[in-house]
C-alpha cells in the first residue's frame, strides 16, 4: 500500500525530466554533427594544400629540365597512337580485340633515353621472340598428345620455362637481360593459356608478335625522331660537371681552412652524408655519388647509335667512367679536407698563416686544373703542348719546402731540442754528414718567436634555424681549453692538446700535397680519352707582331 505512491512519484518525476534529457541529448548530437564537418573541412583543406604543393613543385620541375615534359608528351603521343588499333575495322578482329599488347608494349618500352628504348626493346623483342617459339613448338605436342595429356603437357612445359628462365637471370653476367627473361616468361604462360581456350595457338602467337613489333616500332619512331634524349649526352655533361663541383669545393676547402671557418655544431645531415645546403660539401659529395648514375647511363650509351658530336661507332664511353673514377680518387681528398675543417681538434690560427700563400696557391693551381680539364671534356678538346701540372706540382714543392723549414711548428717544439742530447746531437751530425739525413735548425728569431701572442679572428657558421638544418654536438677530444693561467689545466694536458692541433696543420697540408700527386692519374685518364674518342685539337691563339 505504501509503495504506490512511491512508484507514482517516480513515474511523474521522470516524465517531467524527459524534455531535458532530450535537449541535452539533442545538443550532444549536434555538437558530434559540428565536430564531423569541421574534420571534414580540415581533411578537404589539407588535400587542396597538398594539391598545390604538388602542383607547385610539378611547375618547378618542369621549368628546370624541360626534357622531362618533352617525354611526358612523347609519351602520351606514342600511347595515343598504338590507341588507335581499337577502332581496327578490318577482316582481322584479332587486332582490335588484343591491341592491349601494343598497348602494353609502348608502356614497358618508352624509356626516357634513347638508349634505356633500345635496350628495353631488345629484351621484349628476345624474349617474345623466344616465348612464341617455344609455345608454337609446346603447342603441337600438346595437340597432338590429345586432352588428358594436353593439359598435363602445359602444366609441365610452363613450370620447365619458369624454372630455367629464374634461375638464369640470377646468373650477374645475365643481370642486363633480367627484364627478357621475365618477358619472356609472361609471354609464354599467357600464349599457352590463350591458346589453349581457342585451339589457335599460332593464331595467338602470330597476332601477339605482330602488336608487340607495332607498338615496339612506334616507340623507336617517336623517341627517335621527336626531340631525342640521349644517354650519351648526359653521361657527357655528367662528367664535366663533376670537374667543377670538386674545383669549387677544393677552393672553399682551402680558402674556408685559412679563414678559420669552423662549425660550431656539425650537421647530423653531414655526418649522415645526406643532402645539405653546403657549397663545399655538396661538390665533392655529387662527384662521389655519381658512380650509381654513371654505370646507368654507359649502360644505355652504348646501345645508342651514333648521334650529334659523338659520330663513330664504338664510342669509348668506358673511358668517360674510367675518367670519372680517377676524379673520384681525388675528390677522397678534398672530402678529407673538408673532414679537417669539421674536426673538433684545429691549428691555431696564427700558424696557418704561416703556410697561408702556399696553401692557397696549391688550392687555387689545382682548382685551374680541375675546371681547365672540365672545359676540355665539356668542349671534346684535346690538351695543348705545355704541361697542364706545371704550376700545382710547383705550388706543391713550394708547400713541401715551406714545410721543411717551418717542421718545428707541426710538432712540440718544447721537446724538439736535439741541442740537449750531446750524444745524439753528434750522431745526428755524423747522418748528415754522409748524406743520409738532412736536418732543419731553428734560426735565432724562429727560436724566439712566439706566435701565440699574435691574435686572429675565427669566424664561425652560425646554426640555421630550420626544422631540416638538425645539428649534432660536435665530438670534442680532448676538450678544446683556453691556455690562461686561471684555467689550472694540468701542464701535459696542455700539451698534448698543442701537439695534436700543430699535427692537424700537418695533416691538412700533407692531403692539399697528396691531392696534386692524384691529378697526374686524372690527366692520364684525361689523354686517354682525349684519344680514343678523336677530340679535336686545342685552337692556339697567334699573337700579332
Amino acid at each position: 500500500m505504501k509503495m504506490a505512491p512511491y512508484r507514482h512519484n517516480y513515474v511523474e518525476s521522470s516524465k517531467e525530466w524527459q524534455p531535458l534529457l532530450g535537449s541535452l541529448s539533442g545538443d550532444v548530437e549536434q555538437a558530434g554533427k559540428y565536430k564531423y564537418l569541421n574534420l571534414l573541412s580540415e581533411k578537404i583543406s589539407k588535400s587542396l594544400n597538398d594539391f598545390q604543393d604538388f602542383a607547385v613543385r610539378a611547375w618547378e620541375m618542369g621549368r628546370s629540365d624541360p626534357k622531362k615534359v618533352i617525354f611526358a608528351i612523347k609519351m602520351g603521343l606514342a600511347l595515343s597512337i598504338v590507341s588507335l588499333l581499337i577502332f581496327w575495322k578490318g577482316s582481322n578482329e584479332d587486332i582490335s580485340q588484343y591491341s592491349i599488347w601494343a598497348i602494353l608494349t609502348v608502356i614497358v618500352m618508352f624509356e626516357y633515353s634513347i638508349g634505356a628504348t633500345f635496350i628495353k626493346g631488345f629484351n621484349r623483342v628476345l624474349g617474345t621472340i623466344c616465348a612464341g617459339i617455344l609455345a608454337f613448338f609446346c603447342a603441337e605436342l600438346s595437340m597432338l598428345a590429345g586432352d588428358q595429356g594436353e593439359e598435363v603437357l602445359i602444366v609441365a612445359s610452363i613450370f620447365i620455362a619458369g624454372f630455367f628462365s629464374s634461375y638464369l637471370k640470377l646468373y650477374p653476367t645475365m643481370a642486363p637481360y633480367e627484364y627478357g627473361f621475365r618477358v619472356f616468361i609472361l609471354t609464354y604462360c599467357i600464349l599457352m593459356v590463350a591458346g589453349n581456350r581457342t585451339r589457335e595457338y599460332t593464331t595467338a602467337v602470330l597476332t601477339r608478335l605482330v602488336l608487340i613489333a607495332v607498338g615496339a616500332g612506334v616507340c623507336f619512331v617517336v623517341n627517335l625522331f621527336i626531340y631525342p634524349i640521349w644517354a650519351g649526352d648526359a653521361l657527357h655533361s655528367l662528367v664535366a660537371k663533376n670537374f667543377m663541383d670538386l674545383a669549387i669545393s677544393l677552393e672553399g676547402c682551402v680558402n674556408g681552412y685559412l679563414k678559420c671557418v669552423e662549425y660550431e655544431r656539425v650537421p647530423s645531415k653531414i655526418l649522415t652524408f645526406q643532402a645539405y645546403d653546403d657549397p663545399l660539401y655538396n661538390g665533392y659529395r655529387s662527384v662521389l655519388e655519381s658512380t650509381r648514375r654513371e654505370d646507368s647511363l654507359f649502360g644505355f650509351a652504348i646501345w645508342e647509335p651514333p648521334h650529334g658530336r659523338f659520330r663513330m661507332f664504338n664510342y669509348p664511353w668506358k673511358n668517360y667512367v674510367k675518367l670519372s673514377g680517377a676524379l673520384r680518387h681525388s675528390a677522397f681528398m678534398v672530402m678529407a679536407l673538408h673532414g679537417c675543417i669539421l674536426s673538433e681538434i684545429q691549428a691555431p690560427a696564427e700558424r696557418r698563416q704561416v703556410f697561408r700563400s702556399e696553401l692557397q696557391r696549391v688550392g687555387a693551381e689545382g682548382a685551374n686544373v680541375l675546371r681547365e680539364l672540365g672545359s676540355k671534356v665539356d668542349k671534346m678538346e684535346k690538351l695543348g703542348p705545355g704541361d697542364i701540372l706545371k704550376e700545382v706540382h710547383e705550388a706543391a714543392e713550394q708547400l713541401q719546402k715551406k714545410i721543411d723549414q717551418r717542421s718545428y711548428l707541426l710538432v712540440n717544439s718544447e721537446s724538439w731540442e736535439i741541442a740537449r742530447d750531446p750524444q745524439v746531437f753528434q750522431e745526428l751530425e755524423n747522418l748528415k754528414e754522409n748524406g743520409n739525413i738532412k736536418l732543419g735548425f731553428k734560426s735565432a728569431s724562429e727560436a724566439v718567436l712566439d706566435l701565440r701572442s699574435l691574435t686572429l679572428s675565427t669566424p664561425s657558421l652560425p646554426p640555421k634555424d630550420s626544422q631540416d638544418n638538425l645539428f649534432a654536438k660536435q665530438a670534442s677530444w680532448p676538450s678544446r681549453p683556453s691556455f690562461n693561467a686561471d684555467t689550472g689545466i694540468e701542464e701535459s694536458e696542455r700539451r698534448t692538446y698543442e701537439s695534436a692541433s700543430a699535427l692537424s696543420l700537418a695533416m691538412f697540408a700533407s692531403l692539399l700535397i697528396e691531392f696534386s700527386a692524384r691529378l697526374q692519374n686524372v690527366v692520364e685518364s684525361f689523354e686517354e680519352l682525349s684519344e680514343k674518342a678523336n677530340f679535336v685539337e686545342p685552337i692556339m691563339n697567334s699573337e700579332i707582331v
